[in-house]
């Protein structure tokens, strides 16, 4: 039996989602890759939260949730072919139609999967943002040491000019089997980023006067609606809105309902002060508010966060919700967030991620997690429906 015919079955014996099993650490919790915790909570509408566009505003996706590619390209375990497309599908049925990649999500796999299932839809229905940052070279075997599980066979370098974003955007371009992008990211100026730690500021320079304009152009020249950052912190992106003209950026791990603070106060207003939006990349903090045993990408839980997100699933069960369906509400719920985009390995995650964002959520729920300091007093939530 498939794994993704194990998933529908448990869907199907459980109404909706299937259980979430316990974990004892990394290695378990990969076995466990495309379990999904069940869906609560009353489902008071049929159709995902649009972007209604504004005169004057500045480009955004047309679905405020879409998928992220991660698990796609093999991201924390291996993943088949067959449930990408059936996480696509999935994705595409429920009526999500903004899809997030990146050559880096399994050197090309990622690229790759996106591609074969969107191909063949029509193009001016869904919006496709990729990322450049890094080319991708062919190799007898992949660099060791990544986060990604049976990826493709090549390695990669980090190339910023505006020669290496157009190269990457063509190779992207092919691995896809599409003809244009909508949005572009610069990937990974980070200090985040192990490979370039305190060298990230050289990249960045490097950026500055090769991406960031070649981008900018790309979009005046109609060859792209939008651009902008996809990072794990935001340091480079206060610097770009200070020099360049950005439309939309990837905040990936920095904006969640169990971590916020620094995006609320700093980064979102000087967004939202020049008109740009952000989309929340790892609304669930890499599947930790779900109930993976892993928070973002470095796999090491902060001190406090265990108990925090307990604390947070006692309050949501009193409330008949899930934690999974409040933290995807709460990221989409600030105005300056164009979208979030989850990551889902199979049709059952996919349509559990749409299913927590037609479920009304109430507002002792909220009440409470304010009140007992579990999320800012400031922070924007969910008008319940």
């Amino acid at each position: 039996m498939t794994a993704t015919r194990r998933n529908l079955l448990a869907l199907s014996a459980l109404g909706g989602a299937a259980v979430l099993l316990p974990r004892s650490g990394q290695g378990q919790d990969a076995q466990h890759a495309g379990d999904v915790t069940p869906t609560m909570g009353n489902v008071v509408r049929n159709t995902l939260p649009l972007n209604v566009p504004q005169a004057g505003q500045r480009f955004r996706p047309p679905t405020r949730l879409g998928l992220g590619g991660v698990p796609i390209g093999n991201g924390f375990a291996a993943g088949t072919d067959e449930d990408a497309e059936a996480a696509l599908e999935a994705a595409w049925n429920s009526g999500v139609r903004y899809f997030d990649t990146s050559p880096w999500y399994g050197l090309g796999l990622s690229e790759r999967r996106v591609g074969h299932f969107l191909h063949t839809r029509p193009r001016d229905e869904f919006v496709l943002s990729t990322k450049v940052g890094r080319l991708l070279t062919a190799a007898p075997q992949p660099p060791a040491g990544t986060m990604w599980h049976d990826p493709s066979p090549f390695n990669y370098r980090y190339d910023y000019t505006a020669d290496g974003v157009r190269r990457s955007i063509e190779d992207s371009l092919q691995r896809l089997g599409i003809s244009r992008l909508d949005i572009v990211y610069i990937h990974d100026l980070s200090p985040e980023n192990k490979d370039m730690g305190p060298r990230w500021t050289t990249y960045f320079d490097q950026a500055a006067k090769g991406a960031i304009p070649a981008l900018t152009r790309m979009r005046e020249e109609g060859l792209i609606k939008g651009w902008g950052l996809g990072v794990n912190t935001p340091q480079a992106v206060l610097r770009t809105i200070e020099m360049g003209d950005p439309d939309i950026v990837l905040l990936a791990t920095q904006y969640s309902i169990l971590r916020h603070n620094e995006a609320l106060t700093h980064t979102l207003p000087a967004l939202a002060s020049r008109g740009i939006s952000a989309v929340v990349g790892a609304p669930l903090n890499a599947g930790y508010a779900a109930g993976r045993n892993r928070y973002d990408y470095g796999g090491t839980i902060p001190s406090g966060m265990n108990r925090k997100r307990a604390a947070m699933d006692v309050i949501a069960k009193q409330n008949g919700i899930d934690l999974r369906t409040a933290a995807l509400q709460f990221a989409a719920a600030h105005p300056t967030i164009a979208a979030i985009v989850p990551g889902a390995r199979n049709a059952a995650q996919m349509q559990a991620n749409a299913k927590s964002m037609e479920v009304m959520i109430p507002a002792a729920f909220w009440d409470e997690l304010k009140q007992k300091k579990l999320i800012a007093e400031t922070a924007p939530v969910p008008v319940p429906l």
